[in-house]
């Protein structure tokens, strides 16, 4: 039997590829390989109002459990209630909707040996054909790609009252900061539940989870919030693209089309990847997927358009980790969250324009600027190499 599509991998990105065949193609015989016992993960996906348009709003939101019409930061000289919605959805919610829609194309328990671009092998030795297979098994270490880390580890905790909170707390950079940018993530689930994330961009070791669970307990108890179960753990490390060589990096893939972070589809600066999983699916479900080599080529195309898209967070990144010491990081934040409501809304969207990047390059910077400046210039892998 040969299928029309094959997903490899049931994160985010090939979830969301499926949800929205179904919606607009439902004649395609797709299937998703999940070698877990449950689609999805343990995670927590949010997004800002702006990083969607209306149509994709509102083919998402039976799979959105919460929206917020604002949200907050907090840094040492600046606290800022921004007036942008913002939504989140829950790994389990997302389980549950694919798994009704999807049915039995939907097999999970089900480890996978080897990939091509027509061929999946099961780890038992079955061999699945399509058309089109998409690989979207996370991300993947690369020569042509320089990354840092955003590591952080979130919990979900129920508390003995209500914690008053009305709107998220994207970053609270009033904490310690330690040996890089550190913030605490709130998100106010219900009247007295909060999912609290401890998160640091670091460029070698990430803090044990030990340490992680400690400062989440520490930042409860400043905030008056007594614990009275912790209901669900996640952790991860996001990737902080600084540098990438995209043509050798793309070639390397061999024609195998590639979604979510394997793909590199992830906001170079602030990690998010929903929005992009989004575009993707939406993108997706306007090709023909009837030829693999066909999908490569212009899925190539789509991928370094992104790729040159974001060439200005990647010179943010590197301005952020190479100049400047690391526990003054958050100086960076705080100065671009003074910025207008619109602009910061434009930039995690992944939308700035010229007079965007120039309003946040221009001034008085709070790194040095010939450190600022030898940053700028490593922008290939092999800069990286070399002596700075």
């Amino acid at each position: 039997m040969k299928h029309d599509l094959i997903l490899v991998g049931g994160g985010l990105a090939n979830g969301l590829i499926a949800w929205r065949l179904r919606q607009v193609r439902p004649e395609l015989d797709l299937v998703c390989l999940e070698q877990a016992p449950r689609i999805g993960g343990n995670h927590t996906w949010s997004f800002h109002d702006t990083d969607l348009t209306p149509a994709q709003q509102h083919w998402l939101a039976p799979l959105v459990v919460k929206r917020w019409p604002a949200y907050h930061v907090h840094f040492p000289n600046l606290s800022r209630r921004v007036a942008s919605g913002y939504a989140s959805i829950t790994s389990e919610h997302f389980a549950e909707r694919l798994e009704l829609a999807l049915g039995p194309a939907l097999r999970t328990h089900c480890a996978v040996s080897q990939v091509s671009a027509q061929q999946v092998t099961l780890a038992g030795g079955e061999r699945l054909q399509a058309r089109v297979v998409i690989d979207g098994r996370g991300a993947q270490a690369s020569p042509h790609r320089v990354l840092g880390q955003q590591a952080f580890l979130g919990q979900v905790l129920r508390m003995m009252r209500p914690h008053g909170l009305s709107a998220p707390i994207l970053m609270d950079a009033r904490v310690y900061q330690g040996q890089g940018y550190r913030f605490v993530y709130v998100l106010p689930l219900s009247a007295d539940t909060l999912l609290i994330e401890d998160t640091h961009y670091v460029d070698g070791q990430p803090p044990e989870p030990e340490q992680l669970r400690g400062h989440i307990a520490e930042y409860a108890c400043q905030h008056g919030w007594q614990v009275h179960a912790c209901i669900r753990e996640e952790h991860g490390v996001l990737p902080i693209t600084l540098a990438e060589d995209f043509p050798a990096w793309w070639a390397a893939q061999g024609g195998q089309p590639l979604a979510g972070l394997r793909a590199g589809l992830f906001h170079c600066t602030t990690g998010y990847s929903l929005p992009e999983a989004v575009r993707l699916a939406d993108w997706l479900a306007q090709q023909p997927l009837s030829d693999a080599d066909g999908l490569a080529d212009q899925l190539g195309r789509y991928l370094h358009r992104r790729w040159r898209d974001q060439s200005f967070y990647r010179l943010l990144n590197r301005m952020l980790f190479l100049a400047g010491r690391p526990d003054d990081r958050w100086r960076v934040m705080e100065r671009f969250h003074r910025l207008p409501e619109p602009l910061i809304g434009r930039f995690y969207a992944g939308h700035s324009h010229w007079r965007d990047r120039l309003r946040i390059l221009v001034g008085k910077p709070p790194v040095p600027v010939a450190e600022a400046l030898r940053a700028a210039l490593r922008h290939s892998p092999q800069s990286f190499k070399e002596p700075a």
